[in-house]
């Protein structure tokens, strides 16, 4: 196995490991809707909750957080092999926000408790937790293809000739 496709994956292995401890936090952190229990089902119990957008929100802050996170350390760690770590962090970034998803959404941590203005006697239960907003699953490989991208661009203009295209500048007097 080639040093690059071994920087790939082990890229794309990290972020992913990363992903399933995040749904777990997500999981943990985020407020469930409440639902009441219904002979035709199960319908929301308050229509004015702000928790289906509460679990947008929160995926998308601790995926963007990752996102800048690895981005910036995949950027100081990976001088030698910089294509195939850009290419990892967008692999691995959505492999990673995926697997968020499905942790946060399987696997319930944290207090469950629910409140809603429901009518006496009709039993009230927490919702599962998902994504309405399916468009910040881009979030981690954005911020992260996105941060590594700029810091290569500072970088290579500071070191770049064109910068001082006749010379050194002048000594200030």
């Amino acid at each position: 196995m080639t040093r690059e496709v071994r920087a790939f994956a082990v890229t794309v292995l990290a972020l992913a490991t990363l992903g399933a401890a995040a749904g777990l936090v997500w999981s943990g952190i985020t407020p469930r809707a409440p639902y009441q229990v219904t002979d035709q089902g199960t319908v929301l119990a308050d229509p004015s909750t702000q928790a289906l957008i509460a679990a947008d929100g929160w995926f998308a802050v601790i995926t963007g957080g990752l996102g800048l996170l690895c981005g910036g350390v995949a950027w100081f760690a990976a001088r030698r092999w910089m294509l195939p770590v850009l290419l990892g962090l967008c692999a691995g970034g959505i492999l990673g926000a995926m697997l968020t998803l499905w942790v946060g959404s399987t696997f319930t941590i944290g207090a469950v408790v629910v409140e809603a203005a429901a009518t006496p006697g009709v039993k009230v239960v927490p919702g599962a937790l998902k994504l309405t907003a399916s468009g910040v699953l881009v979030s981690w490989p954005l911020l992260a293809v996105g941060l590594f991208g700029f810091l290569e661009g500072m970088h290579g203009y500071r070191e770049s000739p064109l910068r001082h295209p006749y010379g050194d500048p002048p000594e200030p007097l």
